[in-house]
């Protein structure tokens, strides 16, 4: 493994950016276009998955994709990124999206980066594999040289693209029910509230429960030259997995029903994104096997296809980005200070999950010190509205931001920024969701300030 540090990766997307750039600047027709492109982005057997809290990879079941659209006529361009892997926190994040950015000439916060969670693929937190790295765990959250190795190649494609864009006249709305995929995590048997409706479960009381809150409308925003589409954005609020965690790198069902979406539309660029799905699952109707998985994405395809009969056009006459920078409180509780982490980390006794948790810790706590917000994006057609949650919100939060805009068509992807893991509604968190699942860094009151980014950006 060859070692490269955050300057060298910061340093290696630079060259990208005069070429970019140029490509954009006579640009100034205010026609809409779109360019897409398509990267594998599966990683090597040995590499770690899910950070290293599971097996590595041992065999490659089926390919990992980043798959994106850049949006020219909005101001900067504005990228939307769809990618096969489990989470991008902190620098890792930051890296992609500058990366992206410089390759087509806009802003760090106009490249939306969305992983779709699948939990056999890669998970990268710079800074924490730094700290790993100095205790003499290197590589055991993912190796930096197949990371820069992979961002230097989707920030080729995307630059490449810009050569050949496609003009954009009308936007495509439409929505479909997802019938037998997702169901909460939150179950209520004898009058006592857990949430351990996980991606797989056998317990046939939590498995059989009522589905609970989920959002049961896939929805797909689409782009046309005039009577021809062109792309197609799906985003279905469901936790990827039906199974994982034993070294079979995959995409899982969402990437079979996007593939199988693919093939037969193959004049349509297909970019699926996974909704704010931090509590809802596909437990209940999971047998946790290969039928299984196929079962499952068949029926999310059938919902992309409910969608797509559903589309209807409009004239894309306007949009407009806008971003609100969050400023989210750390949780400040002893285990979680950054003596107690350092300590964790150093300890060779510890256990390696409680090492590479106690360097995401510390290096999530480190960016809130610095004082940099985790941003909120959307994109506003006026007839849809593209908005990009962080980490594993709630679908809570997916039909909140449905409601600041009852008049229109809201999507709301998740995953974008990782870094705050768990993001829980206040009801969930009084419930106990967070001592029970852990895996959550920001204080109880961190709801409010995403609910009032959400308000800002999406009804401004």
């Amino acid at each position: 493994m060859i070692d490269v540090t955050r300057r060298q990766a910061i340093g290696g997307m630079l060259a990208a950016a005069g070429a970019g750039a140029a490509r954009i600047a006579a640009a100034d027709n205010p026609q809409f276009r779109i360019a897409t492109f398509s990267v594998d982005v599966t990683p090597p057997v040995g590499h770690p998955l899910l950070g290293g809290l599971q097996a590595p990879a041992a065999t490659i079941g089926d390919p990992l994709f980043a798959r994106g659209l850049i949006l020219l006529g909005a101001g900067k361009p504005v990228v939307i990124l769809g990618l096969d892997w489990c989470e991008l926190r902190n620098d890792a994040y930051d890296r992609w999206r500058d990366a992206l950015a410089n390759a087509v000439g806009t802003s760090r916060e106009r490249a939306m980066v969305s992983c779709l969670h699948q939990h056999d693929a890669p998970y990268a937190d710079w800074r924490a594999q730094e700290l790993l790295s100095e205790h003499g765990l290197p590589g055991a959250m993912f190796d930096p040289k197949f990371f820069e190795e992979t961002v230097q190649r989707v920030d080729q494609a995307a630059a490449d693209a810009l050569g050949s864009p496609q003009r954009v006249t009308h936007l495509g709305i439409g929505e479909a029910k997802v019938e037998r995929v997702a169901c909460n995590r939150r179950v209520e048997i004898d009058g006592r509230v857990r949430f351990n409706r996980y991606s797989f479960t056998r317990d046939p009381q939590v498995r059989e429960a009522p589905d609970g809150e989920i959002d049961p409308m896939l929805k797909t925003i689409s782009f046309w030259d005039g009577p021809a589409p062109r792309a197609a954005v799906s985003c279905y609020a469901v936790h990827p997995m039906s199974y994982y965690g034993r070294g079979k790198v995959s995409a899982d069902f969402v990437g079979m029903a996007r593939s199988m979406r693919q093939r037969e539309t193959p004049e349509v660029f297909q970019i699926y994104l996974s909704g704010c799905a931090g509590d809802v699952t596909a437990a209940r109707y999971n047998t946790g096997d290969e039928a299984g998985r196929l079962a499952l994405a068949e029926r999310l395809h059938h919902g992309m296809q409910g969608a797509w009969a559903a589309t209807k056009r409009v004239p894309l006459q306007n949009i407009s980005f806008r971003n609100a920078p969050m400023p989210l409180p750390p949780w400040e509780k002893p285990e979680l200070s950054i003596p107690h982490l350092t300590k964790v980390l150093a300890d060779p006794q510890v256990s390696r999950t409680d090492r590479i948790y106690a360097a995401m810790g510390i290096s999530w706590r480190e960016r809130c010190a610095a004082g940099q917000p985790v941003d909120l994006p959307v994109l506003d057609s006026g007839a849809a509205q593209i908005a990009l949650l962080p980490a594993e919100a709630f679908v809570g939060f997916q039909l909140a931001a449905q409601e600041m805009r009852p008049d229109s068509f809201v999507m709301t992807p998740a995953y974008s920024e990782c870094a705050p893991g768990y993001f829980p509604t206040a009801a969930a968190r009084d419930e106990g969701f967070v001592e029970e699942h852990n895996y959550c860094w920001v204080a109880p009151g961190a709801h409010k300030p995403l609910l009032e980014a959400m308000a800002k950006a999406l009804v401004s």
